[in-house]
């Protein structure tokens, strides 16, 4: 059966990077026989331009229609005016809500190769591997517009709202992670503030009793932080709401040295997921070939493990990369710790992945 894959190149660095990851994944379906092809389609600042919105409905349609979506990155200067009321943005935060994709799964792991780049200590950091699930379509950030500031009002209100199902059912997605890695899960919330968390802390407490085998801790957001800094080995599957996810997950992606090695997977009930690199649009370096596509690439991997149960050739392009890196290739923004080192543009790079990708594979194939 024929599969479908909607690429949203979005704006940036993001059309370079996600021509880098197909690539890759045309590489892999030709290799293995499957009927996979790709329709690209528009978002975030380069939708405004032709559609004046930063999610048109074809968009919408075509992205519901797909096995999978891949995003490259929205934003930029251009977009960037306070006075614009619509903003590329936009459409990253409608898509998410137009698909239903209620959990972001954001690993943070540390390459050997790159472990010098990272900030922290190499002690802290040589055996960092952790996941952060967070919820992504409610709390603050999708508070109610009626409650929110107006155009002469001197008051401001955001709603951090959610319903007990939300919480439930991404709380089952970071239950299920933890049971096929390390089997510890860190719940993070403020409960002793906020009344959603303590609703978020009830539902955890409640749902542990599904999976006896994983170990649960519950944690408050700012605690958290400071360990992420701390003790950033200790952690496995870490479970939290919105806002908390998306400062967490940004500091966690500093822990590894790159933000361009960072991919992330938006998953919902079904196989349907969104896949993006971690990064920015990085417009300073768009069109240069500067670009790093290996956190997009990582993200093709998740595509095919996550969406259309490709887990072989998924682990092909993750031990590909581990590989080109161990090698020393590196595009500008990597600082690689190897014997000998040689930088490489995004054509490049992408080159060396698919030829440690058809290393692995038999001629027979």
């Amino acid at each position: 059966m024929s599969k479908t894959i909607t690429v949203l190149p979005g704006d940036g660095i993001g059309p370079e990077v996600t021509d880098s990851a197909v690539r890759v994944l045309d590489y892999l379906f030709k290799k293995f026989h499957h009927d996979v092809h790709f329709v690209k389609a528009l978002i975030g600042g380069a939708a405004i331009d032709a559609e004046e919105t930063p999610l048109p409905q074809k968009t919408i349609d075509q992205c519901k229609a797909s096995d999978a979506v891949l995003l490259g990155a929205v934003g930029g200067p251009k977009w960037d005016r306070q006075s614009m009321t619509v903003r590329p943005e936009q459409g990253l935060l409608g898509i998410r809500k137009a698909l239903e994709l209620f959990a972001n799964i954001r690993p943070a792991k540390t390459f050997a190769p790159l472990i010098d780049a990272s900030p922290l200590k190499r002690e802290y950091v040589t055996s960092v591997d952790f996941v952060i699930v967070r919820e992504l379509t409610g709390g603050l950030y999708f508070g109610k517009p009626s409650e929110r500031r107006g155009p002469h009002k001197e008051d401001v209100v955001d709603t951090l709202a959610y319903s007990r199902y939300e919480i439930e059912r991404v709380v089952d997605k970071a239950f299920q992670m933890a049971e096929k890695r390390r089997k510890k899960l860190t719940s993070v919330d403020k409960a002793n503030v906020l009344e959603s968390s303590r609703m978020w802390r009830e539902v955890v407490t409640e749902k542990a009793q599904d999976y006896p085998d994983v170990e649960v801790n519950h944690a408050l957001v700012d605690s958290t932080a400071m360990q992420l800094i701390r003790n950033p080995s200790q952690f496995d599957v870490i479970v939290t709401e919105n806002m908390f996810g998306d400062i967490l997950s940004d500091e966690a992606s500093v822990i590894t040295g790159s933000l361009g090695m960072l991919p992330s997977a938006s998953l919902r009930t079904d196989k349907l997921g969104l896949y993006e690199p971690v990064h920015g649009s990085a417009p300073d370096i768009a069109g240069q070939g500067k670009a790093n596509p290996l956190a997009t690439i990582l993200s093709a991997a998740f595509l095919l493990r996550y969406s259309l149960d490709l887990d072989k050739e998924a682990e092909l392009i993750e031990t590909a990369v581990q590989r080109v890196l161990e090698q020393g290739y590196h595009t500008p923004d990597l600082q690689v710790n190897a014997a000998q080192t040689t930088s490489v543009n995004t054509a490049e790079m992408t080159d060396q992945v698919i030829a440690a990708i058809a290393a692995q594979i038999p001629e027979q194939v």
